[in-house]
């Protein structure tokens, strides 16, 4: 039996409820604020608030590096004209939608989210202001709204969204985002494939509003990060890291107190206690509760007193502990070696490096694959929003650009992209997408490729004489002189 949509806001509240610890276990380590591992407790109780951990935040470096090359710049449709529109006019008007959205500052976020922790969501919906009740938070619209007409994308959280997803077709049939106003009050919004509705909780969950939008999807999208046949909901990419970053971070806080207590001489006195300590007023001083100072004495004989000092330790056991441990990380993540700074003195030679960097880049090109087909989804549902007709087919085969996951040098990129065009291989478009141009870059260059070649027709003709046809978007070229 179907549930109705206050038990489907509570089963999914229950679901989110019990997916957030370990969310906010993942958040913690991405952030740095992980409690330390292995340490003693009677060390703690010893030093007290002297005791600082010291993080070495490995989990941080590992989703920022894979992050850093997820750059999205464009969609492309399939072939050159399609249902009597243009498809560069098809390709602006996507990405219309994308820049409406400021999607260059959001999809990042989402990025790393579903990187850190496992995923992130997006949600499409119509921009509009919620209906002011009693029980209504008073949301006020965004005054940019009024300049755009697209709908409205976000990108949500995974400790305020959830999901339940259809066996079959691996999609959600129900979403729910969930969240607390500034009076105090639980809110939440659920979504379902011809509704989405408002709800606030008193005792229990009031639905407030409903939009019956009719669109047959749930206008929720989750970014999943390594999601697997029976775990949907993804894994971090630094998961396999963090017990290797508990070992250094005990290491490194260890390594602290070892240079508090060994790694400077170390007194001692034999024949003398601690009423033998006293200043120059008769006052008693106790070197024994000094730290870097303390002093280790016994009494013994009267009048035989023995005073010495213990040699420093050597504190690189701690050093290379850590070097290992570095190595093992960089291994489960497939972080080049310079990444983790563990590389010999002579600098890696460009061919070395990009060699080194071919694991973390197939990685990441994986994730430009999976995170492209959700940003597909994402764009289908908000041109369906938009335009309120039958679903475009051309967008399952529209394609998500995304910028080169490797590290070329511009010259090598350049010398490639021109070796091609010269040619024939490719057209002078494809040579500027491949040199990582936005479309909205390319489409100014054609501009002024067209304004350059009507101020001087002549060079016109000779660059259409030696092979280069016309400068607009059908292919011309460059003058390689």
């Amino acid at each position: 039996m179907a549930m109705t949509p206050e038990e489907t806001v509570s089963y999914l509240d229950a679901k989110l409820l019990k997916a957030q610890r370990h969310l906010r276990k993942m958040d913690a380590y991405y952030e740095g604020a992980q409690p330390l591992r292995f340490l003693a407790l009677e060390l703690k109780q010893e030093f007290g608030e002297r005791l600082a951990e010291l993080v070495i935040n490995w989990p941080e470096m590992v989703a920022d590096a894979y992050e850093a090359r997820l750059d999205l710049t464009g969609f492309r449709f399939p072939g050159s004209i399609s249902n009597g529109v243009d498809v560069d006019e098809a390709d602006a008007d996507v990405w219309a939608v994308w820049q409406d959205n400021d999607m260059d500052r959001q999809a990042p976020q989402a990025h790393l989210e579903s990187i850190a922790l496992g995923r992130s969501y997006a949600i499409v919906g119509a921009r509009g202001t919620l209906e002011e009740g009693p029980a209504a938070d008073g949301a006020l619209a965004d005054p940019f709204d009024e300049d755009t007409d697209s709908p409205l994308i976000t990108v949500e959280h995974p400790t305020q969204c959830i999901t339940e997803q259809d066996p079959r077709t691996r999609q959600p049939v129900s979403a729910l985002k969930r969240w607390k106003d500034s009076d105090n009050v639980q809110r939440a919004t659920l979504y379902l494939p011809d509704s989405t509705r408002h709800f606030y909780r008193a005792r229990r969950w009031v639905e407030q509003d409903r939009d019956e939008h009719r669109l047959g999807v749930v206008p929720v999208v989750p970014l999943v990060n390594r999601g697997r046949m029976l775990k949907h909901d993804g894994r971090s990419e630094f998961a396999s890291v963090i017990p290797i970053a508990d070992a250094a971070n005990k290491m490194a806080t260890d390594m602290m107190v070892s240079g508090e207590f060994h790694a400077m001489p170390r007194r001692w006195a034999l024949g003398m206690g601690a009423e033998d300590f006293e200043d120059e007023d008769g006052n008693a001083i106790s070197p024994f509760e000094q730290i870097a100072g303390r002093m280790w004495a016994h009494p013994k004989k009267p009048g035989d007193v023995q005073v010495g000092q213990f040699p420093e330790s050597d504190l690189a056991v701690f050093h290379n502990t850590i070097r290992v441990l570095a190595q093992i990380a960089a291994q489960l993540a497939a972080l080049p070696p310079h990444y983790m700074s563990f590389t010999t003195d002579n600098p890696a030679s460009a061919d070395a490096i990009r060699s080194s960097e071919a694991q973390m880049v197939k990685r990441v090109e994986r994730k430009q694959t999976g995170l492209g087909a959700d940003w597909r989804r994402v764009m289908a549902i908000a041109l369906r929003v938009r335009d309120g007709a039958d679903w475009d087919a051309r967008v399952r085969r529209m394609k998500v650009v995304w910028r080169d996951a490797s590290t070329p040098t511009v010259a090598q990129a350049a010398d490639a992209a021109v070796k091609k065009r010269q040619q024939g291989i490719t057209t002078l478009r494809q040579a500027r997408i491949d040199l990582g141009y936005a479309p909205e870059e390319i489409r100014r260059m054609e501009e002024e490729d067209e304004a350059e070649a009507r101020r001087d027709p002549v060079r016109e003709i000779a660059l259409g004489l030696g092979g280069g046809g016309s400068s607009g978007a059908g292919g011309g070229d460059v003058d390689a002189s």
